[in-house]
């Protein structure tokens, strides 16, 4: 069933064909926004009261069916109908066979296409926060370990080279710290997102006196998208802000679960996998190859990619709605769920990842406390340039000698992580998203009383 369609069409294999080829995954992405379709709907009812296009009984009677709907999605017992094109018909549809008339008014003052787009920013704004979440669990986990391992030395290297002396704290604060910006970043797209286009129509607003200011109250946004021309061209924008604030997430991952690789390889040795985050070979009994962590790498440089998709996907499109768009969720919906599983299995991981203690002690690690000496000798008086050139000499000369002792008390350093502010600094990013107020906003929604 399409709501639109103006006449009824043949069945021919043709209509078939284009129908298959139009719609698409469509029907299996909008699955994901039926809950945020129905609560948009509840609030554009609530609005439609106000201005004397539905009366009180008629609302009553549409909040009631409408917490049915959503009791059914939330019970995971909705479905979209194969003869229905998408998720807002689906439940216009359900509205109509249960109201009659009642469900046939909803649809005043509204277009599919500001139901889509409400229906998206709803479930980016939900996804964003499941995100913050989780990226929260991952963060504990590296502040602990951070502080678990904040006196096991560890190379600190340049170029792959030995450089100076880092410690396993040091290097779990440091993706720690990464991830406090990776937040904020998130945060710049959440504030994108939470803007209410419902109103917009199809781009060019309504006859109809709409109380936009209302339902974005309802909706627990923080703002409209004012000009209903470009509420809808923040279709396509709106998705590629948050795919580039997950790229950003998904470069401290990649990062970090490069590092364990290199780290857990033989020829380092930093680091110790549990069995089940390795897998062994079929010919090399000895191996224990880190596949969790070279998966975790993968999927995540694979996210960095899909801002890039979606731009090409809307090259050089002029305003207005455009059925290309359609094609923007199948790179949306299915990244959220990768970053949320990529956060999942990094959890685990640093959850059940060991460290090798005494690294430093080991000879061939000498030379990475030349600066210690040189340090050393500027503290006693010695020009930097001097003492630079007198350890250099003495390195290559075969005279120097290590010195392990360290007492580092610059700020962020091996010897004073700064880990309380860190932690100070991602309290203030996630307090500052205010997630409350949305749960104020849709609990009243949801137990709106006529």
């Amino acid at each position: 069933m399409k709501l639109w369609q103006k006449e009824s069409s043949s069945n021919s294999s043709d209509n078939k064909v284009i129908e298959n080829f139009t719609v698409g995954n469509d029907r299996e992405m909008d699955l994901y926004l039926a809950g945020f379709d129905v609560l948009g709907s509840m609030a554009h009812g609530i609005m439609l009261e106000t201005i004397g296009l539905l009366n009180t009984e008629e609302l009553a009677n549409l909040l009631d069916e409408c917490r049915k709907i959503y009791k059914k999605i939330e019970e995971h017992q909705f479905q979209i109908e194969d003869s229905i094109e998408d998720v807002h018909s689906q439940v216009e549809w359900l509205l109509t066979q249960a109201l009659g008339d009642i469900g046939k008014k909803i649809h005043s003052g509204r277009s599919r296409n500001d139901q889509v787009l409400v229906d998206l920013k709803l479930y980016m704004r939900h996804q964003v926060r499941t995100v913050v979440q989780k990226i929260e669990v991952v963060f504990q986990k590296l502040i602990e370990q951070s502080e678990l391992n904040k006196h096991h030395l560890l190379p600190g290297y340049t170029h792959l080279q030995i450089a100076m002396p880092s410690s396993f704290g040091l290097w779990f604060g440091a993706y720690a710290e990464s991830l406090v910006d990776d937040v904020q970043v998130l945060q710049g797209a959440y504030k994108v997102i939470n803007k209410n286009p419902l109103g917009s129509g199809a781009g060019y607003g309504s006859s109809f006196p709409l109380d936009r200011t209302l339902t974005t109250q309802l909706l627990g946004f923080s703002d409209l998208n004012y000009n209903v021309v470009y509420a809808q061209m923040t279709r396509g924008k709106t998705e590629y802000v948050t795919l580039s604030a997950l790229t950003s997430l998904a470069t401290t991952l990649s990062r970090m679960a490069m590092d364990v690789c290199l780290y857990n390889s033989q020829n380092f040795g930093f680091v110790t996998l549990p069995d089940a985050f390795t897998t062994g070979s079929s010919i090399m009994p000895h191996k224990k190859n880190p596949d969790v962590a070279e998966l975790l790498r993968a999927k995540t440089n694979r996210l960095k990619g899909l801002p890039t998709e979606l731009a090409f996907v809307t090259s050089n499109l002029p305003s207005g709605y455009h059925r290309d768009m359609q094609i923007l969720k199948e790179i949306l919906m299915p990244a959220f769920d990768q970053v949320t599983e990529c956060l999942d299995i990094a959890a685990m991981m640093l959850t059940n990842i060991e460290v090798k203690p005494d690294l430093l002690a080991d000879k061939k690690y000498d030379p990475i406390f030349s600066v210690e000496r040189v340090n050393e000798l500027v503290m006693q008086g010695l020009p930097f340039r001097d003492a630079y050139l007198k350890v250099k000499d003495e390195v290559f000369g075969g005279t120097y000698e290590a010195a392990r002792e360290l007492n580092h008390t610059l700020e962020g350093s091996i010897g004073n992580l700064c880990n309380e502010d860190i932690v100070r600094m991602m309290d203030e990013v996630i307090k500052s998203f205010e997630f409350e107020k949305i749960d104020t906003a849709l609990d009243k929604l949801l137990n709106w009383k006529v």
